[in-house]
């Protein structure tokens, strides 16, 4: 038994590592942001800057933190299996979630996390000692849930007043600097920047820098009854130093920027990183004690140790902040979950990572009329000078920029504000849910928030900040779920529990690794949006467009295989892999149509207007199409699930060749993109009028079979004279497809086809 509990601790120290690495990913949206939507130094300059704070944050922090000994729980009442099955619970749920989270590019909260699955697997454990009768106490005596409870109204809290304040503080910032900032820095950037370092030197004093090993209780009274006196001469001194950069042509917004990106980090390393490796040490520390004590019975051995201080050796926190530094220099993820936060607040539209929600829909709406109200009763001299103010048309940023340095250092600053206020109150304000919404405040005022883009952001705040609901609801049925099942089957369960979770994880990165390779595709999206003014433009939007459009006919003729193969042989499996894909598919289409959409407002207005139509009309045939593929595919799954009748051996060899006649029309057309070649242009819409030639007279061929009575299984022929008809719905839908391209990319298309096309016989109007 001894060793197995070694084997668990063993394993803890394992999952700290991932949860580590997962842990960076996760909250490098806290620090990074910033610098990275602004574009105020290189990518690599960040990381560094960002990685000197976490290494010096981890290697210099107590390491400890008492929620994880004994802030939720009363150790002296609990034996060292509970809290080696706790400890396990709280690890594997902790891995599974936050990696989840990452994979979707959300960002959560770890302290949320970690605090509701100590709470949740604690509550288990403890309903279980009270149902076998061994124990006279109860629940209150075995739980504290009051860490819980405030770090609950730090969520309110902290959604609530930092995106008022970050709305208001960066419109007051506006009216002073305007979007058009450096005219207006000469006076102004001493005291701007004198203000911004001292506020965060205020939040390294009392956030950042707290729980570090060189705040000894000397220092920590000295800075507590001096910090007025700290601060005042901190803002001298920083005022007359930002003006001196300014003078010499240094950016000083850009050193404010970095300044608060390295405090930040110094503060999540020091304060979140016991969120990581808080709930292994503990584990090794009971062990330590358990050992040390005789190991007898880990059942009877309570655990009244933990209540006492720790201690953890300096070489825990070295490795721990190395394991950050290379985990927020390499980690994908950790550039995907700040990629949620830039593009919610990115000054200019570009690719919205959420879609359309009612509730977004409603605060819109309700957003407009409060604003036509405002409007209304404000004088128009007064709204006329606001106005001015907030020209967004002289926005100033940098190239590739979300937004500009302005923004960016209020965001750095107003959050560190907060953070280091809410700590001198004794709140416990989550650093994630701070710079978040934040952020989400400043965008608001800076009408970053378009009317064409409102509702999709929106949507991505109220899914983010129910991400954090949800984390916490999660954590806490999933460990107390993980420590039943461990209760309940003893070593076992926990060994088969860490195949799982290791089982999770490897499939977790996988598929994550595979999505990633599909986003990075979209290289050329990226290149148009952020092209400057002199780039010709029309070039690279045609290659965009060929390049989707290829990708989506290629799919559909996949897809019409797939699904007319599956329902000619009867295989139920295809037809519903097909159709599943075809329905998730839409999605993709709609996607991929608001960034061409997009790109083509790039373009100079006059080839706008004229490519317009075409482009449209091109788009609304590839929807078309998926709609036909949807019904073919529909019509044959229900047949085939049905258990009915298969189509006759007949029908089969002729349905066959009228397949190999559209996968050759698919391929030409594919071919036709990629050579844009008006002859073949031509060709095809022939071509089209021929199969459907084909189609119609196979139709009425059936069609007098069934009504003269001589064909059998008249059920799936039904079926087989839909998919005819969607079939040819589908291939006169491709024919407008090619005359739209080709006058979309002036290929020299006359419109014409060749005269020697036969006309298509009265079979369905064309859709």
């Amino acid at each position: 038994m001894d060793t197995i509990f070694l084997c668990v601790i063993v394993f803890l120290f394992l999952l700290a590592i991932f949860d580590l690495w997962v842990g960076v990913s996760n909250d490098a949206v806290n620090f990074l942001n910033s610098a990275l939507g602004s574009k105020a130094a290189s990518f690599k300059t960040i990381l560094i800057i960002a990685s000197v704070g976490v290494f010096i944050g981890a290697a210099l922090s107590n390491g400890m933190m008492d929620i994880a000994r004994h802030g939720i729980f009363r150790p002296e009442h609990f034996s060292f299996y509970d809290l080696v099955c706790i400890f396990m619970a709280v690890m594997v749920t902790d891995i599974i979630l936050l990696d989840v989270f990452n994979s979707l590019g959300m960002p959560t909260s770890t302290t949320v996390s970690m605090v509701f699955e100590l709470l949740g697997a604690t509550f288990v454990v403890a309903l279980l000692k009270m149902a076998s009768g061994g124990t006279d106490l109860g629940l209150g005596d075995l739980l504290n849930t009051e860490k819980a409870l405030s770090v609950i109204l730090g969520i309110f809290l902290s959604v609530a007043i930092a995106f008022f304040f970050g709305t208001l503080v960066q419109w007051l910032s506006r009216l002073i600097f305007t979007f058009n900032y450096r005219s207006t820095l000469k006076w102004k950037i001493g005291i701007f920047g004198g203000i911004s370092i001292t506020a965060i030197i205020f939040f390294m004093l009392l956030k950042g820098t707290k729980d570090l090993t060189f705040m000894t209780p000397g220092v920590k009274d000295y800075i507590a009854t001096h910090t007025w006196q700290i601060l005042g001469i901190t803002l001298v001194v920083s005022t007359l130093l930002m003006q001196l950069l300014y003078i010499l042509k240094v950016n000083v917004l850009k050193v404010i920027v970095l300044v608060g990106t390295f405090s930040l980090a110094v503060a999540f390393a020091g304060n979140d990183l016991v969120n990581f490796i808080g709930v292994p040490l503990t584990g090794f520390s009971s062990w330590q004690d358990y050992s040390a004590n005789g190991a007898g019975d880990s059942t009877g051995f309570l655990m009244g140790s933990l209540n006492g201080p720790s201690s953890t050796s300096t070489w825990f926190l070295v490795g721990a902040g190395l394991i950050m530094v290379v985990s927020l220099a390499t980690s994908k993820k950790a550039q995907k979950v700040s990629q949620t936060e830039i593009g919610l607040g990115s000054q200019d539209e570009g690719e919205e990572m959420f879609g359309s929600s009612r509730l977004a829909r409603r605060l819109v709406r309700w957003m407009l009329s409060a604003l036509a109200w405002v409007d209304r009763v404000t004088p128009p001299r007064l709204r006329r000078k606001v106005m001015e103010r907030f020209n967004v048309d002289r926005t100033i940023m940098e190239q590739g920029a979300a937004f500009d340095l302005i923004r960016a250092s209020i965001n750095l600053v107003l959050a560190s504000v907060l953070i280091a206020a809410g700590t001198s109150m004794k709140l416990p304000l989550s650093t994630t849910f701070v710079t978040f919404m934040v952020a989400m405040g400043t965008s608001l005022s800076d009408r970053a928030w378009s009317r064409e883009s409102a509702v999709f952001r929106i949507t991505g705040v109220i899914s983010v900040i129910g991400g954090w609901f949800i984390t916490a609801g999660v954590a806490f049925l999933g460990a107390g779920l993980i420590v039943l099942l461990m209760h309940l089957g003893g070593q076992w369960v926990m060994f088969a529990l860490a195949i799982v979770a290791v089982v999770i994880i490897i499939r977790s990165n996988r598929r994550f690794s595979m999505k990633e390779k599909e986003e990075n595709g979209d290289t050329l999206f990226s290149a148009i949006l952020s092209a400057d003014s002199d780039t010709p433009l029309w070039p690279m939007l045609k290659e965009y467009i060929t390049l989707k459009q290829s990708t989506f006919l290629a799919f559909a003729a996949q897809s019409y295989t797939a699904a007319t193969t599956g329902f000619a042989n009867d295989d139920l499996k295809t037809l519903s892999k097909t159709e599943q894909a075809l329905r998730r598919h839409k999605d993709v289409l709609k996607s991929d149509r608001r960034k061409e959409t997009l790109c083509l407002r790039r373009v100079p207005r006059g080839l706008g207007m004229e490519k317009s139509a075409w482009f449209h009309l091109a788009n609304n045939c590839c929807m078309s199409i998926l709609y036909h593929l949807r019904r073919i595919a529909e019509t044959g799954r229900e047949h085939v699930s049905n258990n009915f009748k298969p189509l006759p051996e007949p029908q089969r060899e002729q349905f066959a060749l009228l397949r190999t006649r559209i996968d050759t029309l698919f391929n030409d057309v594919l071919d036709m993109l990629n050579s844009e070649d008006a002859v073949t242009a031509n060709y095809l819409r022939h071509e089209c009028e021929v199969i459907k030639n084909e189609l119609s007279s196979t139709y009425h061929r059936l069609y007098e079979q069934i009504r003269t009575g001589d064909a059998s299984s008249l059920g799936v022929m039904y079926v087989y004279l839909n998919i005819l008809q969607e079939t040819n719905e589908m291939v006169s839908t491709i024919r407008k497809y090619i005359r739209a391209y080709a006058k979309l990319l002036d290929t020299g298309f006359t419109g014409h086809p060749a005269q020697t096309a036969a006309p298509a016989p009265n079979f369905v109007p064309e859709s």
